[in-house]
């Protein structure tokens, strides 16, 4: 539960404070002086919805448990082929560089 002291902001308060801070330029300090609440409050409002916003633009991340899946599948797939990649390359070097010290 929460302190006795906690107050409580409805949603439509909160998105309307975070517009306030991106809209006006001020500091988020200055909006939650003029709006009466905790700079921490605020700067935490902020950087949630920052967040959410992200995480929106990312679908990988956000994707389901079986986009998840797949993509851990896929990119397994990748590091095995780059691995062999690599010995091959290191291989093609050591022969290279035996035949030019002939």
């Amino acid at each position: 539960m929460g302190s006795k002291y906690t107050k409580r902001y409805s949603d439509e308060y909160k998105r309307d404070a975070i517009e306030l801070v991106r809209s006006s330029g001020r500091t988020v300090t200055d909006v939650a002086r003029e709006l009466g609440i905790s700079s921490e409050s605020l700067r935490g409002w902020v950087k949630k919805a920052k967040a959410a916003e992200a995480g929106a633009d990312s679908a990988p991340a956000g994707g389901s448990p079986d986009e998840r899946d797949e993509e851990l599948k896929r990119l397994r797939k990748l590091t095995v082929e780059q691995a062999k990649t690599i010995e091959i390359l290191k291989k093609a070097t050591a022969f290279f560089v035996k035949e030019t010290d002939r």
